[in-house]
């Protein structure tokens, strides 16, 4: 049932020192409202409870992005359009910038603010474990001045925080001292944006002589507050990551999290979702040189940024297939390095149509078989991308007549059923292992099957941009 308008009382004092002296005059009462992209959900659908409304949208003292020596300092009025363009914040908080960009469509990201985002305190909030890990600290202002604290404890409860009642989140401040940590942040939804996450990660590590020296892990939509692995942290720091530390940190982070049923998921879903995310955080960086990349992938990176826009979409078309998800990253242009054009790859490729995935599924030769099944304009994208797969599937490749066959059966099966080749990370996998995850993905619905093949080809395009970085 539709809200009353009439049930509602609308104030814009216009200014700071009104707003918090309003707040005052009847703590708990006003409910103040910046973008409103959560408040009018509620209202629209007759379940807001606050009846007064304090206006504090586009007040100035919000929305101010201040960059001292140590810090920068985010007004909680900004949006998520004004954390996108902000060249800092861009370059030295990149897992910020990405969980903007997925937060709902363009017209939320021009309405929706970071101050809103911290105060509904919802443990889904794309933007909140990113600020765990940059060790945000939040600045509240009332009546009585300001008070400073760490951002980390900000939330007590599922939709319960600290803010007083007559307070109001004035900024966020963050230390500038990340810029050279390895970054790492995916969200794991629907969608990548204009949905809600069944999971998401922030990430910062670092290595010193092929030791963790600091690692830093948060997730959120695993409990009832957006969460920092400090357990998991510890049991990687000062080590070095083989495929026993791998195996600790999952079963740490398995112990630490507190996922639950609802409808977007299943807590036994979410927990696998945080181990594999964990294992991708941990396995890329103990092959990074935190702040220090190979000479060779600087060069590669820096002679493709230079490139006329049609010469880059075909330099880097054959890591994926798509020309949407091509011309998406060309249009992202310059990258700083590796971690940057992954983290970039992974949002462009979350925010394409299906008609693009199964572009990109139609580059690939199906397993065991030699030449695409489709071919391309682009000719020497799809001799690329067959020479790679032939690389990929070289265990197949390699495997007897009789597990060729059952391959191959089992391939028409699939596509009778789907109507798509069957797409795999085939990377290291035996034939027998191929065929086994080929009859289980058999028992999939359609659209279940769709997405599963959809991030098998993200973590194709993964791997294969690191090739292409290595030439």
């Amino acid at each position: 049932m539709r809200s009353n308008p009439s049930d509602y009382e609308m104030t814009a004092p216009g200014n700071l020192g009104a707003i918090v002296s309003l707040l005052a005059s009847e703590p708990g009462a006003w409910l103040p409202i910046a973008g409103g992209t959560d408040v009018m959900v509620q209202y629209a659908a007759g379940k807001l409870p606050a009846r007064k409304l304090v206006s504090i949208w586009n007040l100035p003292e919000l929305r101010r992005i201040e960059v001292t020596a140590g810090e920068v300092r985010i007004g909680a009025g900004c949006t998520y359009t004004d954390l996108c363009g902000h060249e800092i914040i861009g370059y030295e908080f990149p897992i910020l910038r990405s969980a903007a960009r997925w937060t709902g469509g363009v017209a939320n990201q021009n309405r929706g603010t970071i101050g809103g985002n911290i105060v509904n305190a919802s443990p889904a909030a794309d933007s909140l474990p990113a600020l765990l890990v940059y060790d945000a600290e939040l600045i509240l202002v009332s009546v009585r001045g300001e008070r400073r604290l760490p951002y980390a404890g900000f939330h007590t409860g599922y939709k319960k925080t600290l803010l007083a009642p007559d307070e109001l989140v004035q900024a966020v401040c963050l230390p500038r001292r990340f810029s050279k940590y390895f970054t790492y942040a995916r969200k794991v939804g629907a969608r990548n944006a204009q949905a809600i996450s069944k999971v998401c990660i922030a990430a910062l590590g670092r290595l010193k002589n092929g030791t963790v020296e600091d690692v830093r892990i948060a997730l959120g939509s695993v409990a009832p507050v957006p969460l920092r692995l400090t357990k998991t942290e510890q049991t990687v720091n000062r080590q070095v990551i083989d495929s026993g530390q791998l195996l600790l940190a999952k079963q740490t982070a398995a112990a630490e999290i507190r996922p639950i049923d609802d409808i977007r998921s299943t807590a036994t879903y979410r927990a696998a979702v945080v181990g594999n995310l964990i294992a991708e955080f941990l396995n890329r960086l103990s092959s990074a040189q935190a702040g220090a990349e190979p000479q060779g992938v600087k060069d590669v990176l820096a002679r493709w940024n230079s490139l006329a826009n049609g010469e880059a979409i075909s330099a880097i078309l054959p890591c994926c297939g798509s020309k949407s998800w091509a011309q998406g990253m060309v249009s992202r242009r310059p990258f700083a390095d590796e971690s940057a054009l992954l983290t970039a790859s992974n949002e462009t490729y979350s925010n394409l149509s299906p008609s693009d995935w199964m572009e990109a599924f139609k580059s690939h030769p199906r397993i065991g078989a030699s030449s695409a099944v489709q071919s391309t304009p682009n000719v020497s994208s799809l001799v690329q991308s067959v020479k790679w797969s032939a690389q990929e599937q070289r265990d197949v490749t390699d495997a007897d007549a009789a597990a060729k066959t059952a391959l191959a059966d089992a391939n028409r099966e699939y596509e009778r059923r789907f109507n798509h080749i069957f797409i795999v990370c085939a990377t290291g996998k035996s034939a027998a292992e191929i065929l086994e995850i080929l009859r289980r993905r058999l028992n999939n619905d359609a659209e279940t099957e769709f997405r599963e093949a959809a991030e098998q080809q993200r973590q194709i395009t993964d791997l294969r941009l690191r090739k292409w970085l290595r030439g």
